[in-house]
């Protein structure tokens, strides 16, 4: 169970809220990609569509039947509410974030997640060229996403030692969003979720409290 309590103005206005337009970065070495999970009651509980695309395979139905449940969601409900489409393979990954306009031609959502986004370009059997070169398409087709949809990318970058020739994946993929923020955990599993301005690491913070779910 995730619950959030927010302790400073700097942080999001509410806890497991996404800013409302942009390209946002939420990382760190807690497993990022699963805690985007968390994100998705308050969306649907506004009405909102989630486009869901999960390079990290970390989808899980039955934590969002939890969640939805906690709120008082029904999970029917909340699963016609997210359009999920998973990614095996880089070139995969950035085949379908090519595709985000036509999704979203015939599922209108105001929200992009993407999980897993630059990690799985760190694949040693995938030719560093062609790595480079799937990655810096991805990249700049989601700066250019639909200004109708927020994106947010949920990167476990942190946990990787990427290749040479792609340690600067995840300073490009940072560099390339509006807003940036970072998962930290300490000894008693408590959270902290911090918001790193472009060329500042220290600001503000909101404090959240992760137990086992």
């Amino acid at each position: 169970m995730l619950m959030a309590t927010p302790t400073s103005p700097t942080t999001l206005p509410q806890p497991w809220c996404l800013p409302p337009r942009g390209l946002a970065v939420f990382h760190g070495e807690c497993n990022a990609p699963r805690l985007s999970h968390y994100f998705m009651p308050r969306l649907a509980l506004e009405g909102k569509r989630i486009l869901f695309i999960d390079g990290a395979n970390c989808a899980d139905p039955r934590l969002m039947a939890r969640l939805a449940e906690r709120r008082g969601l029904p999970f029917a409900q909340f699963n016609r509410q997210i359009m999920l489409a998973r990614a095996f393979t880089c070139f995969q990954l950035t085949e379908l974030i090519r595709r985000v306009p036509q999704f979203l031609a015939e599922f209108p959502a105001q929200v992009v997640m993407v999980t897993a986004f630059p990690e799985l370009y760190f694949d040693e059997d995938v030719r560093q060229p062609d790595a480079v070169a799937a990655f810096q398409q991805a990249l700049e087709h989601l700066r250019f996403s639909p200004p109708s949809a927020a994106v947010a990318i949920f990167s476990g970058a942190a946990r990787f030692q990427p290749p040479p020739g792609r340690t600067r994946f995840f300073a490009q993929t940072c560099a390339a969003a509006t807003e940036l923020w970072k998962f930290q955990a300490d000894e008693n599993q408590h959270l902290s979720l911090e918001r790193m301005e472009m060329g500042s690491l220290k600001l503000g913070n909101q404090k959240l409290e992760a137990r086992n779910s």
